[in-house]
């Protein structure tokens, strides 16, 4: 099967994405599938590594764990769901932290993470800033950083199960509290130089 042999204006379930033979990664967003970027750039890369070491590092010997892309986040309608048929949304952050050791299982995450962290490029940006945002909002994940190819990462802290904006941009030189870890900080030098 290929991609474009789906039906883009059919709402799918995450039984429908496990029965797909796909050549290429793809998302689905409140049951509408979204295409993946065909391979990330070096750039895109650099920055992955840089965000992971930092985050691996810290949580060693702890139990939350940190998830790299591709990594399956099932994203349940309000109620924890663990029927396939569903669940319509599945999604693969860039990274993920997740702090519930029943949420993770041989599929990769049921239910919220408690942070992910988007790399945002040209072609992802609509789906990470808009449809991505509002679903992790309504699905309860805490915290979420968009961190921008151009050297700024943005946070936003789910407060009253809305996203505020942690300040202004996190441009070069600064240090951004990982606020769901106690205790980890993480320079933006340290993400944008290689």
């Amino acid at each position: 099967m290929k991609f474009e042999d789906l039906d883009l204006s059919k709402t799918y379930t995450y039984a429908d994405y496990l029965s797909w033979k796909l050549d290429e990664y793809v998302e689905l967003i409140k049951g509408k599938i979204f295409k993946m970027t065909p391979a990330p750039t070096s750039f895109h890369q650099e920055i992955l590594g840089n965000l992971h070491v930092p985050f691996k590092t810290y949580l060693k010997g702890k139990p939350c764990k940190v998830f790299l892309a591709p990594f399956d986040v099932r994203l349940p309608n309000k109620i924890r769901s663990t029927n396939n048929n569903e669940i319509i949304s599945v999604v693969q952050p860039d990274i993920c932290v997740i702090c519930d050791p029943l949420k993770v299982d041989e599929c990769g995450c049921l239910g919220a993470p408690d942070l992910i962290i988007e790399i945002i490029s040209k072609s992802t940006a609509k789906k990470d800033l808009d449809d991505k945002f509002h679903l992790y909002e309504e699905s309860g994940v805490k915290e979420y950083w968009t961190v921008f190819q151009d050297r700024a990462v943005t946070v936003y802290d789910l407060i009253d199960g809305k996203y505020v904006q942690r300040g202004d941009q996190y441009d070069m030189n600064e240090t951004i509290k990982v606020g769901v870890l106690e205790g980890l900080e993480i320079s933006t030098k340290d993400i944008f130089e290689f």
